[in-house]
């Protein structure tokens, strides 16, 4: 399958809510996550959503690595037509990257931890708890689908930069 392009901040594709995916057992449907796992993989990310590469489905692709999760990782993960909730009521600012603001990054607050459900490319209910890195690329991902970008919930603006503008000042002089 394809690269696709991935759309940058600006395009419209990434500021409109995406459609809803008939059917999730679809050839059709299977081809596009099939090029998304591809694309994301090239680009070094840890999630895509269909937006992102010009589809506006209701489609993400994710993975955690066992570095970023503290724990065994989260393998690739299909969601189709994503539901979220957060579980407690506790938020936790991080650090965020994104593929369609190459060589930018942001303190963004996050729900601890979440419950999101949607299906496989199977057509199986998908219903599971996330919590830390795992929670914080779900909202992530699933904010691509409102047509939200990671800085539209930052909270301090002047936490927000090139990427290595920010480890410049992120690392005391020795």
């Amino acid at each position: 399958m394809p690269i696709l392009k991935i759309a940058r901040m600006g395009h419209p594709v990434l500021q409109k809510p995406a459609r809803a995916v008939e059917d999730p057992k679809s050839e059709e449907v299977a081809r596009i996550v099939e090029s998304m796992i591809e694309t994301m993989e090239d680009a070094g990310g840890v999630g895509l959503a269909a937006p992102q590469v010009h589809i506006p489905l209701r489609i993400i692709v994710f993975h955690v690595p066992e570095k970023r999760s503290g724990s065994a990782g989260i393998p690739l993960t299909v969601l189709i037509n994503p539901e979220l909730e957060p579980v407690g009521s506790e938020r936790v600012e991080g650090v965020e990257a994104c593929l369609s603001l190459p060589g930018l990054a942001g303190t963004v607050p996050r729900w601890k931890s979440v419950r999101y459900r949607g299906f496989d490319l199977s057509g199986n209910r998908l219903d599971e708890l996330a919590e830390g890195f795992h929670a914080r690329v779900v909202q992530h991902e699933i904010d691509h689908l409102d047509g939200i970008l990671y800085p539209m919930r930052m909270e301090n603006m002047a936490a927000f930069g090139f990427v290595e503008e920010l480890r410049k000042v992120s690392v005391p002089d020795e």
